[in-house]
């Protein structure tokens, strides 16, 4: 266990310190001014001179490399810089925002989880009924389906013509933060969580669907139909241990897709959380957010993985035996 958390360590180190470089490489090569977009509407009102001083107080004007390096040198001691946009520390903004978006996602991966799981052991059960092909056609369907594109149709259905929920926002606008329920925040996190959830049921269902069936086909099940089991019981004793764990890790192993639809997700439904900061900093060139976010998101899309590893390094021998790692 101790070796296989080591190469994992040295794994994910490894991979942040190449994303950060990749990252920043990107941004400092984009068409996006961070001067002009730091100045924002008083663009025609500051001079060159003006601006020099603006790009020497953010380091701006030196080398590439020599940003890279010094903002390397403040991260190693905890220091993930001040916000262009914010004018705050990036650490604060992350914090403020990532609660919202823990919950939203964890939200969505339950109900995806759950949703997908019952899905695939139905069409399974089901197989080649109407039951069947209609399920394979929700999931082909919804794999196809973009999450921006849902979000809208959420919006304008369910927001706009029936108005069951709030158009957008994480809180009712208007509101002091003291006098906001949970029951408002409930209540603005529904849509968002339905529209994440119902994209991501497709591969788990898809998914279990195909691993049931090959286990119902298995010879011990064969055996278990002639001794008269059939139905439910079948799946319980025979299937779900089969079928449950390859889902869970499936599961854990979509937590880069659930960060992604929770960027679009956000940005639709103006959710205040870390999508919506995301798509702010890459469109006005915030370089120490953008960057702070991205190492965020690939912390938690790395821990996704490290758990489902985790399960079948435990559950698994052929892991333990270092076969697979």
């Amino acid at each position: 266990m101790g070796i296989f958390l080591l190469l994992k360590s040295v794994r994910m180190a490894t991979l942040l310190v190449a994303i950060c470089f990749i990252s920043f490489l990107l941004i400092k090569n984009s068409p996006i001014d961070p001067i002009q977009a730091y100045i924002g509407a008083d663009l025609l009102k500051v001079g060159p001179e003006q601006r020099e001083k603006i790009a020497e107080y953010w380091g701006l004007d030196q080398p590439v490399m020599v940003q890279f390096f010094n903002w390397g040198s403040a991260l190693l001691t905890g220091d993930l810089g001040t916000s262009m946009i914010y004018r705050r520390p990036v650490a604060e903004i992350i914090s403020e925002r990532f609660l919202n978006s823990f919950v939203l996602m964890i939200t969505a991966w339950l109900l995806s989880g759950i949703i997908g799981f019952a899905m695939g052991v139905i069409s399974a059960m089901k197989k080649d009924t109407w039951v069947d092909k209609f399920i394979k056609w929700y999931c082909y369907t919804l794999a196809s389906t973009p999450t921006f594109w849902l979000g809208l149709l959420m919006l304008i259905v369910f927001a706009v013509w029936l108005g069951w929920f709030p158009i957008g926002l994480g809180v009712p606008a208007g509101v002091l933060a003291e006098d906001v329920t949970i029951a408002d925040r409930i209540n603005h996190l529904i849509l968002p969580a339905i529209t994440l959830s119902v994209v991501g049921v497709a591969n788990v269902a898809l998914h279990t669907r195909q691993k049931l069936i090959d286990v119902l086909a298995s010879d011990y099940v064969l055996f278990a139909r002639a001794r008269g089991e059939y139905g439910f019981g079948l799946f319980w004793r025979h299937g779900l241990r089969n079928v449950a764990l390859p889902a869970i890790t499936l599961q854990f192993a979509a937590f880069s897709e659930l960060f992604g639809g929770a960027v679009l997700a956000e940005q639709v439904f103006s959710y205040p959380g870390l999508g919506q900061a995301t798509v702010e900093a890459g469109l006005r060139g915030d370089v120490p957010l953008l960057l702070g976010l991205v190492i965020c998101s690939a912390l938690f899309v790395f821990i996704g993985n490290l758990i489902a590893d985790l399960i079948y390094y435990v559950l698994d021998p052929r892991i333990r035996e270092g076969r697979m790692i």
